[in-house]
């Protein structure tokens, strides 16, 4: 995929969820799904193509995985034919500034429940313990129609 055709794979209605990989402290994997937006403004200022951005739980699996080791992976698939897919590695940030991760989840509410739900959202997980997640790609593979 060309970086117009990932973007618009990644920002497609309906909304995929991407599957988050991260490791255990003991070094097991582990593979979570996660409701994901893209930051356009991010693009053009040396990334691949632009950050994504989810949130999560600072006592969570994800939350404690990223504070000790913040390389992550995503994978974002679609299931239907001629399928489609895109894995992306990078980097994970973590911040806990409340408008951001009440403006974020607010944001992924209305992406992934319609935006007559998104303050409802943006309320319930834009509080105290819950962290916005930001990964920067190294990597990135996606291929589109695979099975044509």
């Amino acid at each position: 995929m060309s970086d117009r055709e990932l973007l618009a794979f990644l920002t497609a209605y309906p909304a995929r969820t991407a599957k988050l990989a991260t490791v255990r402290a003991d070094g097991r994997p582990h593979v979570a799904p996660v409701w994901f937006a893209v930051d356009t403004a991010t693009i053009g200022d040396g990334s691949p193509i632009c950050d994504i951005v989810f949130i999560t739980g600072a006592g969570s699996l994800k939350g404690k995985a990223i504070r000790r080791d913040p390389r992550v992976a995503l994978c974002i698939d679609d299931e239907r034919p001629p399928f489609s897919f895109a894995t992306i590695s990078g980097t994970a940030t973590l911040g806990d500034d409340l408008g951001e991760v009440a403006r974020w989840a607010a944001v992924l509410g209305g992406r992934y429940m319609g935006v007559g739900r998104s303050d409802e959202y943006g309320r319930r997980n834009g509080v105290p313990g819950e962290l916005l997640v930001r990964v920067r790609p190294t990597s990135i593979a996606a291929t589109a129609d695979l099975a044509e």
